[in-house]
C-alpha cells in the first residue's frame, strides 16, 4: 500500500483509522445483549455459507458484484451500530481464504467502508424508526426508513470507495468510477434483498433458513454472468478479446449484409511499442496498453465493436460507417492516442499509432477478407513512416499477406 500515491495511502488510512475508532466507540458505549449476538452470528453463517456455496465458481480477477449486502444491512438495521461495523470483517475474510487472494489492504480498507456507510445507515434508522416491531409487523413509516437508510448505505459505500478509485488515478472521470446502469440494477436488487431478509430476520432469525435458499441462488446467477463476462474480455485492457471480437464482428457482418448497410474494420497498431517495454518494462508498457485502450473506448460509439488482438494490436468494426467516417474515426484515435501521456519514473511516455482501413463490399464481403485488407493497409502504413491512416488500393484475397499497394489517407 506504501507504494501507492501519497494522497490515496492518506486516504486509506485515515478511512480505516476511522472505521477502527467507530468500532472502539461503540463497543465501549454500547449495551451488550445476547440477543444481538446470536442475530449477528446467524447473519454471518448465511453469509459464509453464500460465500461457500459459489466458491466452487470462483470470482472474476478484478472488480466484481456479490450480493452480501443481503447480510450486512440487516446488522446495520436490526442491530446497534457496532455490529453494522463489524458485519464485512468476517465476510472479508472468508473471500480472502476460501475465494480469491488479493492484495490485503484492498480487503481491509472494502471492510471499513462497508462498515462506515452501515454505521451511518444503523445510526439513522435507530434515531428515526421508532419502535423496530413497526418494520416486523409491516409498517409503512418503518419500511420507508428501511429502504432510505439502506439507499444511504449504497451511497457512502459507493462514494467512499470512488473517492479512493480517482485518488489512485486523477486523470480518471468520476462517471467511470460511479454508477452505471448495471451497477444501478445491482444496487436495487441489493437493496430490496437487504429489507426483506431484515423482515423476515426481524419476525424471527430462525426463518433466515428460508430466505438464505433464494440469495444463494441470486448469486450464484450473478457471479455465473460475471465469469462469462470476465471469458470475453481482455484481462489487461477490459476490451474484447480475439474470439469474442470474432463472433460479434461475425453477426455484424451478416447483418449489414442482411440489410444493406455499410461497415468499416479497423487495425490499429502502437507504433514502437517493443522500444517502450525495452527501455521502460513490461509494467510501464501495459499502462500504455491500458491508455491506448481507454482512448480508442472513449471515441467510439456504443455500439462499436472493439477488442485487443494480442501483443500492442487493436480491431475495431464500425456499423454504418462508409469511407468518410472511416476514415475519420482512424484520424480521431490517431489525434488523441498522440496526446496521451502515461507517466513513467520523472518521464511522460507518448505513443502514436498506425491504422490500416477497410470498407466492406470495397475491400471485401466477409470477416477474414476485411481482416486481411485491413492488415495489408496496416503494414503499408508502417513502411511509410508510421504515425498515419491507410486503406488498401484493390480488393485483397483472403489467403494474400500485406504487401501489394496502398493508398495513404
Amino acid at each position: 500500500m506504501l507504494g501507492q500515491r501519497r494522497p490515496l495511502v492518506a486516504y486509506l488510512c485515515g478511512l480505516v483509522t476511522l472505521d477502527a475508532v467507530a468500532i472502539v466507540y461503540f463497543a465501549t458505549s454500547g449495551v451488550f445483549r445476547w440477543s444481538d449476538l446470536l442475530t449477528f452470528t446467524a447473519l454471518m453463517a448465511c453469509g459464509a455459507v453464500c460465500i461457500e456455496a459459489t466458491r466452487r465458481l470462483g470470482m472474476p480477477a478484478g472488480v466484481y458484484r456479490d450480493l452480501l449486502s443481503a447480510w450486512w444491512l440487516p446488522a446495520a438495521l436490526l442491530l446497534p451500530p457496532l455490529y453494522a461495523l463489524l458485519a464485512p470483517i468476517p465476510l472479508q475474510f472468508l473471500l480472502q481464504k476460501r475465494v480469491r487472494a488479493t492484495v490485503v489492504y484492498r480487503r481491509v480498507v472494502s471492510s471499513a467502508a462497508i462498515g462506515l456507510a452501515g454505521c451511518a445507515a444503523s445510526l439513522l434508522f435507530h434515531a428515526t424508526a421508532g419502535d423496530l416491531n413497526a418494520l416486523v409487523r409491516g409498517d409503512g413509516r418503518p419500511i420507508l426508513v428501511a429502504v432510505g437508510c439502506a439507499v444511504l448505505f449504497t451511497v457512502i459505500n459507493t462514494a467512499l470507495i470512488a473517492v479512493a478509485a480517482h485518488t489512485a488515478d486523477p486523470e480518471s472521470h468520476w462517471r467511470e468510477v460511479l454508477w452505471n446502469r448495471e451497477n444501478l440494477l445491482l444496487d436495487v436488487v441489493e437493496l430490496c434483498l437487504g429489507v426483506l431478509v431484515s423482515i423476515t430476520c426481524g419476525l424471527n432469525p430462525a426463518l433466515l433458513v428460508l430466505a438464505l435458499p433464494p440469495v444463494v441462488l441470486l448469486q450464484r446467477s450473478l457471479l455465473h454472468a460475471q465469469l462469462q463476462a470476465a471469458a470475453r474480455t481482455d484481462l489487461k485492457t477490459g476490451l474484447l478479446n480475439a474470439a469474442a471480437w470474432h463472433r460479434e464482428a461475425d453477426t455484424e457482418i451478416v447483418r449489414a449484409r442482411r440489410t444493406g448497410e455499410t461497415l468499416a474494420l479497423l487495425i490499429v497498431d502502437i507504433d514502437h511499442f517493443k522500444r517502450v517495454n525495452d527501455t521502460y518494462g513490461h509494467l510501464i508498457g501495459d499502462q500504455v496498453l491500458v491508455g491506448v485502450a481507454d482512448t480508442i473506448r472513449s471515441q467510439l460509439r456504443d455500439y462499436d465493436v472493439v477488442g485487443r488482438f494480442g501483443g500492442e494490436e487493436f480491431v475495431v468494426l464500425l456499423p454504418r460507417a462508409d469511407v468518410t467516417e472511416a476514415r475519420r474515426v482512424a484520424e480521431r484515435l490517431r489525434s488523441r492516442v498522440g496526446r496521451m501521456a502515461v507517466p513513467a519514473d520523472d518521464n511522460m511516455i507518448t505513443v502514436t499509432i498506425s491504422v490500416g482501413v477497410a470498407i466492406m463490399s470495397v475491400h471485401g464481403d466477409d470477416l477474414i477478407e476485411l481482416l486481411a485488407a485491413a492488415d495489408l493497409a496496416l503494414y503499408r502504413a508502417k513502411e511509410l513512416g508510421r504515425d498515419q491512416i491507410c486503406l488498401p488500393a484493390t480488393v485483397v484475397p483472403p489467403a494474400r499477406r500485406p504487401g501489394s499497394e496502398a493508398a495513404p489517407s
